[in-house]
């Protein structure tokens, strides 16, 4: 199984935070791999809520769609990639001591068949997208 994780500590509200990451039309401000993303469900977003995600992949744009699974407001998101060659779960938890927000971005995928061969290449991508964890704290702690 392929697994990354990554943590980071942003200087906002815990509310603030879980807003921003559970609105994925945001993720196009914060995950550079994001070429363009919309909802394919209304306001408020939660469990059931989808996503329509373009990501730049070996090729050119490839389909990244999710949905959400499970969702605690201001504790967890729990998501599922439901479009795409490589179909992971994630999972972001949310720590707060009051001032402050730690993030913690999991993603494991279950390789089977050929994906077992492309495994290292489907970790390394996937190291890289928890590593962006560090773009969503620049962000919110600039803007807002």
């Amino acid at each position: 199984m392929a697994h990354a994780e990554n943590k980071v500590t942003i200087n906002r509200p815990v509310s603030v935070v879980f807003d921003f990451v559970l609105d994925g039309v945001n993720n196009k401000i914060w995950r550079p791999a994001v070429t363009d993303i919309a909802p394919l469900t209304q306001k408020p977003y939660g469990v059931g809520s989808s996503f329509k995600q373009g990501l730049k992949g070996p090729g050119g744009r490839i389909d990244g769609d999710y949905k959400i699974t499970e969702c605690k407001p201001n504790e967890f998101i729990k998501f599922e990639v439901t479009a795409g060659p490589a179909r992971p779960t994630g999972t972001y938890t949310f720590a707060t001591d009051g001032k402050s927000t730690t993030v913690t971005f999991i993603l494991d995928f279950q390789t089977r068949g050929l994906a077992k061969l492309m495994e290292p290449m489907i970790n390394q991508s996937m190291k890289s997208e928890v590593a962006t964890l560090s773009n969503l704290k620049q962000y919110l702690e600039e803007h807002s």
